[in-house]
């Protein structure tokens, strides 16, 4: 069986401890990111969830500069921000473009003020890759009950909510006619998309977590326009490009030049990309073939005045 495996399995894949945390942290946050990022995109939020990640750069700056976990830093960093864009108004149509980009133009320049004074004191640039790029293979065993503990959290909300958080990211003047507290409800998943975020950037970065928030839940929408499907469907894809993409990046220090690692952020964000692409295929199938389809028949058509 090994050698079987040892075309696609590099030797010790399988017994490192870096792995086995990289796999089950990467399917874990592929759940929660999946789950939430669907409703992310029906409720047309995909840019507040590009600005979480984005702004998880301030929360992991400032947690480097006050020697803390990054984790902790990007979870208190997107919950103020939730707060902020909540203030403004993300929750009216269209106030949440203006609120997100008010808090992001904001969040950015404190993250360049918080790793400027840290590359400065420390002369490294270390900590800026780290929060940039992220690495799954870096997670310690002490961060996993965290890691535990938001994604339980997140998950609580977003399926406890699962109707009436539907039924407004659908309408919310329907939910609102039918006594759901619309804003509250929006608030609530703003918070889960905000942890979800965090969790994103952990793993792969958070320049680049909205792959992960967005990427497999656009897709799962384009396969399937049933809720639940599109749940389970979601998630799947981030589980599979999660698993694909640390496999790539251990084998990747085998490829020549040898001794050196692709980031698993890489293998993850193309993996998406790809997978969305072809999402799209079987409704480009579908359009082709109602073009293709027969007009009816002139014996069919209203007859017209001569």
């Amino acid at each position: 069986m090994s050698n079987f495996l040892s075309p696609i399995f590099a030797s010790g894949f399988f017994e490192s401890e870096a792995v086995h945390i990289a796999l089950a942290v990467g399917a874990l946050v592929a759940i929660v990111t999946g789950v939430v990022g669907v409703f992310t995109v029906i409720r047309g939020q995909s840019f507040a969830g590009e600005a979480f990640g984005d702004l998880g750069t301030t929360g992991g700056a400032g947690a480097y500069l006050v020697g803390v976990g990054t984790l902790w830093g990007f979870v208190i960093g997107n919950l103020v921000a939730a707060g902020a864009m909540e203030a403004i108004g993300v929750q009216r149509a269209r106030g949440r473009d203006l609120a997100t980009g008010i808090v992001l133009g904001a969040g950015i320049g404190l993250a360049a003020l918080f790793l400027y004074l840290y590359t400065s004191e420390h002369s490294t640039t270390g900590a800026t890759v780290t929060i940039l790029f992220g690495s799954v293979f870096a997670i310690s065993g002490a961060t996993i009950p965290l890691i535990l503990l938001l994604s339980a959290v997140v998950l609580a909300i977003t399926l406890t909510l699962y109707r009436p958080l539907l039924l407004s990211s659908v309408s919310a003047e329907m939910a609102s006619a039918r006594g759901i507290p619309v804003r509250l409800v929006g608030a609530l998943h703003l918070v889960a998309l905000a942890l979800a975020a965090a969790l994103a950037a952990i793993t792969i970065g958070t320049i680049l977590s909205t792959a992960l928030l967005v990427g497999p839940a656009a897709s799962a929408l384009r396969l399937t326009r049933r809720p639940l499907t599109a749940l389970l469907t979601a998630a799947g894809i981030g589980i599979g490009a999660m698993w694909l993409g640390v496999v790539l990046a251990y084998d990747s220090y085998y490829w020549p030049p040898h001794g050196t690692v692709w980031p698993v952020s890489f293998f993850v964000v193309t993996l998406v990309f790809i997978t969305y692409l072809l999402s799209g295929i079987p409704e480009a199938r579908r359009r082709r073939r109602t073009d293709r389809a027969p007009s009816a028949s002139p014996a069919a058509q209203p007859a017209t005045p001569s």
